[in-house]
């Protein structure tokens, strides 16, 4: 039986798109198994990705490393069913007819791998319960 509805599509947002966002993106991807379409960016997007985000992330398993920084636009928010602010403020776009969550999570900039592994963690916990919703059916 297959199944005719449109993936959801889920934006992840922070100012560096280095840390967080990038971080919850690539849980999501990981786990939904290309059930689910998957952004990030940033609102003034740094030039690389955070390497002690991307050192955590392959304690998980999960290799950061290709990743790069983008601009937040409102063609973005316009694809995406759910856009997920984590620490963004009121750069965000918002449009209607989208559903907005604010996940408030310690920034990872500037912090060592001990104290990003707490904010990984958490977001990988976030990132499962969004991924139940999304997708009740499927385990």
């Amino acid at each position: 039986m297959s199944d005719s509805r449109p993936r959801p599509s889920v934006l992840f947002v922070c100012v560096h798109n280095a840390g967080r966002s990038q971080m919850a993106a690539a849980f999501l991807t990981h786990l939904a198994r290309g059930r689910v379409e998957v952004r990030s960016a940033g609102s003034a997007p740094a030039d690389a990705v955070n390497p002690v985000a991307v050192r955590a992330m392959a304690e998980a398993g999960i290799d950061l490393s290709a990743e790069i920084p983008k601009i937040l636009t409102v063609e973005a928010v316009r694809a995406s069913d759910v856009v997920i602010t984590m620490g963004c403020g009121d750069t965000c776009p918002v449009l209607p007819g989208k559903r907005y969550l604010d996940w408030r999570l310690d920034d990872p900039a500037g912090q060592g791998v001990e104290a990003v592994r707490p904010i990984r963690d958490e977001i990988e916990q976030l990132t499962r319960s969004l991924l139940a919703e999304l997708l009740p059916e499927h385990p």
